[in-house]
């Protein structure tokens, strides 16, 4: 099987759910024996960095205009054309953006897989446009497809309930077994003591509510050990700008740019305690590698997280910056049994197994290319 894949902006090491998830799953598909080629977005990529193939995946660089509303659509719209043109068995497309250029493949006669991981049109940063863009992506993206995947339940049951004979797969996204970590280079790089930080990792984007953890922390600095900060802005904002300049005027704030994965297993094992703001998540990779690696969390209770089945006080409601801050002091000055965390670990790594949601998407590329 020769699968092309566009949607992401390209892996290893760049920031974003999509860029961890392919970046997981597509080598252990090369593993399989699947041919997989990934579409890059060049722009992302520097020029000594770009390589031909990464752990048996394949890569196709391909320019796309640094402008987060034609970004997309451009890369997207030459991929399609570059697949029909290699002859590919099937072109996995990842997202509801990519989704509006599935209609596009099939008329190219591409056999067309689409990955919903959740409904773009919902985060804060996109305009009343660029909304009805996305959710007629993800009309003609379930329309037209011949298999939908789903990394939410939630969405699973939303898409076949509105698709109710549509080839629809659950498979949710993953996180692999915790890296083992020894010392201390990382938080000595950032001046951090073990045990003596809240840790973050997300976009400077609104949707991921960082604005108000940096609110909360404002409001309960003197009752809290520093706040860590990893991540940054694909598409520089003046929301972006805000949030950095406003962080940077809080004492005890402590901003790491974007990490390397290699970095944060180190940020996550030593934390106090990880937090996830978010107004709206697919199914977020960063809360499963926190849980994965032993860390205690809070996270706004959007659906996606309600998902994990945590303890209920591990939830505080999206965007109440003083339940956020007063839970933050109230976990960060609990011990919390080892029992609780060690389970939850378990069944974390145990349902979200990278190894299950690579033979549950092989089964898929199967069933399409054998039709």
């Amino acid at each position: 099987m020769r699968i092309f894949v566009v949607g992401t902006r390209g892996f290893p090491n760049i920031q974003g759910g999509i860029e961890a998830h392919c970046e997981h799953l597509y080598p252990l598909l090369a593993e399989r024996g699947v041919d997989i080629t990934v579409f890059t977005r060049s722009p992302y990529i520097a020029k000594n960095e770009r390589r031909d193939t990464w752990r048996g995946v394949k890569f196709v660089h391909v320019w796309a205009p640094r402008n987060k509303y034609l970004e997309t659509l451009v890369h997207t719209f030459i991929c399609v054309i570059i697949s029909r043109m290699k002859l590919a068995d099937c072109l996995h497309i990842h997202a509801i953006g990519p989704a509006l250029f599935v209609p596009f493949a099939r008329i190219l006669g591409l056999r067309v897989v689409l990955t919903h991981h959740g409904p773009d049109y919902e985060r804060d940063k996109w305009g009343t446009c660029a909304t009805l863009v996305l959710r007629l992506g993800e009309s003609l993206g379930l329309r037209c497809s011949h298999h939908v995947v789903v990394v939410s339940q939630a969405v699973t049951h939303m898409v076949k309930k509105r698709y109710p004979n549509k080839r629809i797969a659950f498979v949710p996204n993953g996180v692999g077994q915790p890296v083992a970590v020894s010392g201390t280079s990382v938080l000595r790089e950032f001046h951090l003591e073990p045990q003596q930080y809240v840790l973050a990792v997300a976009r400077f984007v609104p949707e991921k509510g960082l604005h108000d953890l940096i609110a909360a922390y404002k409001q309960v600095r003197a009752d809290l050990p520093q706040l860590v900060i990893v991540g940054g802005a694909n598409h520089e904002t003046a929301y972006s700008r805000s949030l950095r300049r406003t962080a940077k005027e809080v004492e005890g704030i402590v901003l790491t740019g974007t990490l390397r994965r290699s970095k944060l297993c180190e940020l996550y094992i030593h934390s106090r305690l990880f937090v996830l703001p978010s107004h709206y998540e697919g199914l977020p990779i960063t809360l499963l590698e926190a849980i994965s690696y032993g860390t205690p969390v809070l996270v706004s209770d959007v659906e996606a997280n309600r998902e994990l089945l945590l303890p209920s006080y591990r939830y505080f409601s999206s965007g109440n910056r003083e339940i956020l801050a007063r839970k933050m002091v109230e976990l960060c000055n609990t011990q919390v049994p080892r029992s609780e965390l060690a389970a939850a670990k378990q069944r974390i790594t145990e349902t979200y197994n990278w190894d299950r949601i690579a033979t549950a998407t092989c089964t898929v590329y199967k069933e399409l290319c054998d039709t």
